[in-house]
């Protein structure tokens, strides 16, 4: 991960001198001698992005503790297994929810009266999901 940050701190560095030499070379152009802004930004913009990034990726890996197990040439695979949640594996609401999410958005395409009915069935989805372990044979 230290590489990572490492590499993208090199990349915002390259796109900042980049956006130095976009500048310049505008102003050196004999027919328009000033600065197409357009690019200038995109590209000065791309370096922040670039830092933006290096600067998250450096500070999750010092958060971690340093060394992550997928850097440890000791390490095993279990290692590097985190814990992703507690998911339903015979739960229907995500489908139910999914299916609602995609008539949202088709109401939006095609009929806004669709996606009127796609929003009631998603927050019956919504509640169904949350509260499924409240209620029935795996009731808390």
């Amino acid at each position: 991960m230290k590489t990572n940050a490492t590499l993208f701190w090199i990349l915002g560095a390259f796109f900042f001198v980049a956006d130095g030499v976009y500048i310049l070379w505008s102003f050196l152009d004999p027919a328009h001698a000033k600065v197409e802004w357009v690019g200038a930004i995109a590209i000065g913009l791309s370096g922040v992005l670039a830092s933006f990034i290096a600067f998250y990726i450096g500070r999750s890996h010092s958060s971690q503790g340093g060394e992550l197990p997928e850097d440890r040439l000791d390490a095993n695979i279990d290692d590097g297994d985190a814990e992703q949640g507690f998911f339903s594996p015979w739960s229907w609401w995500p489908v139910m929810l999914a299916g609602s999410a995609a008539m949202v958005f088709l109401g939006v395409a095609i009929g806004i009266w669709i996606a009127f009915i796609g929003a009631a069935i998603a927050v019956i989805s919504l509640v169904g999901w949350i509260y499924e372990y409240y209620r029935g044979y795996f009731a808390h």
